[in-house]
């Protein structure tokens, strides 16, 4: 796509089609992350050994720990990117861009020091006992030890190809990944492999996050002429305005995350306290509940672009009609995956590993966070119109309240009237009460906005 054509998709194209345009490749890609994530569990789930389906439980708040670094210069940059681009500031999109992919390069390796420096004490802060200790750290050592740079990278460069409207080469990347990934887990999982267990899923990881980083390094260096993304070491240059635009949204969306580690976390230990079939029972009810989160969270990510490009323009009536289009279309989808979910939670579940205890429990917590969907879809959208903006505190408030202020809370009131099936529900109860302050800030953010007199949509 040529940059006439992406102006045009940003400005002037019908809603319904410039949405569409760029949410199906973010949809696509989250499908296939979504089996991604699925294959590591239903394939080391097919060991029937909970204790390695455990581990890889329990080292999933350290790979969502990636996402503090993803989301500080992913979305920091990105969001930067396409506010520049609204401007036509194309100098700073190409700074943006240079320094999102250098600080990420350069966290990403002391994240993987840091991590093999003080391994002991992580396992035990994971929640791993002796039982799974072994499994969750081999699972780490490729995943976190040798993978933490490529699996940061990719990330990261797939933000700052969206950013400029290229959603299917973004998607492309990142599914090659995924696929070859899920090719590689039965190879060094089961038995007929490699027989690797819990080791052999975070190998296949790591190999599939580096092909990815190859498809996105070659990808820029082809399209260096016609492309605003810039990785060279010579636009590297962290001036005061391409630190403040990147960090003032990049950090709140950073901590964002590091709250949703403590609180998965914390969850992994309640559940710790329940045995390795609960905590294997978890992983799989959230992994599985994980899909239509990845659907909402793609429309989320696939439209900010287009907001934040026509905010900075000041295109308000085409800014709000995009959201109020992607909150449509998130809101039908998870309500039929909700109902279904709720329908058909044991089977599910029986997919992953046929144990009954596993399946008993993992039916139940599957039904708690397959409820709080609907409403996390209302946040992500809210979140995704505060970070295309430059709107950093309002998502750090959404952060802090959702897991200090609401869900952590609930963890420990929820455990100690329900113990361990009112863990589920936590969600829920958070969730419920921010999507009702995501509607209510969005239309403070519209009205202010409107009282502005922003351009009419060229609609």
């Amino acid at each position: 796509m040529d940059n006439s054509k992406k102006t045009e998709l940003f400005e002037s194209t019908k809603i319904s089609k410039a949405v569409t345009t760029l949410i199906m490749p973010t949809i696509l890609s989250s499908l296939v992350m979504i089996i991604y994530n699925l294959a590591d569990t239903y394939f080391v789930g097919m060991l029937n050994n909970p204790i390695e389906n455990a581990g890889v439980t329990l080292a999933a708040p350290v790979l969502l720990a990636f996402n503090a670094i993803n989301n500080l210069f992913g979305v920091g940059s990105s969001s930067m990117m396409s506010r520049a681009l609204g401007i036509k500031d194309y100098e700073t999109v190409r700074r943006s861009s240079a320094f999102g992919f250098y600080c990420s390069l350069i966290c990403g390796i002391v994240f993987s020091v840091s991590c093999t420096i003080f391994k002991a004490p992580l396992l035990t802060l994971l929640g791993a006992t002796e039982d799974t200790a072994a499994a969750t750290g081999g699972y780490m050592l490729w995943t976190v030890t040798c993978g933490a740079v490529p699996a940061i990278l990719n990330v990261v460069m797939a933000y700052l190809v969206r950013a400029e409207g290229s959603a299917l080469h973004a998607s492309i990347g990142t599914m090659s990944g995924c696929a070859l990934n899920i090719v590689l887990d039965p190879i060094f999982i089961l038995p007929w492999g490699l027989n690797m267990g819990a080791a052999g899923a975070g190998l296949a990881t790591f190999i599939s996050n580096c092909v990815a980083c190859i498809y996105f390094l070659v990808l820029i260096f082809i399209k260096r002429k016609s492309t605003c993304v810039c990785i060279k070491p010579s636009e590297f240059k962290p001036t005061k305005k391409i630190i403040s635009g990147v960090c003032g949204v990049g950090i709140p969306a950073s901590i964002q995350n590091l709250l949703n580690v403590t609180g998965m976390t914390v969850l992994n230990n309640f559940m710790s306290g329940y045995g390795s079939d609960a905590v294997a029972a978890m992983g799989i009810a959230h992994k599985t509940s994980m899909i239509p989160m990845y659907i909402a969270m793609g429309i989320s990510q696939g439209v900010m672009p287009l907001v934040g490009y026509n905010y900075s323009s000041r295109n308000i009536k085409r800014m709000k009609d995009t959201v109020v289009y992607a909150a449509k279309l998130s809101l039908i989808f998870i309500s039929v995956t909700t109902a279904l979910y709720c329908i058909f939670a044991g089977p599910l579940v029986r997919l992953f590993m046929d144990n009954e205890t596993i399946v008993s429990y993992g039916a139940v917590f599957m039904r708690g966070l397959s409820l709080a969907q609907p409403f996390l879809c209302m946040d992500f959208l809210a979140v995704g119109v505060f970070q295309a903006c430059g709107m950093g505190k309002r998502s750090l408030i959404f952060a802090f309240m959702r897991k200090i202020i609401l869900e952590i809370p609930a963890l420990f009131i929820l455990n100690a009237l329900v113990p361990m099936y009112g863990l589920a529900y936590a969600q829920l109860a958070a969730e419920f009460i921010l999507a009702i302050a995501a509607i209510v800030f969005l239309v403070r953010i519209f009205n202010d906005l409107k009282n502005e007199n922003p351009i009419e949509s060229r609609q």
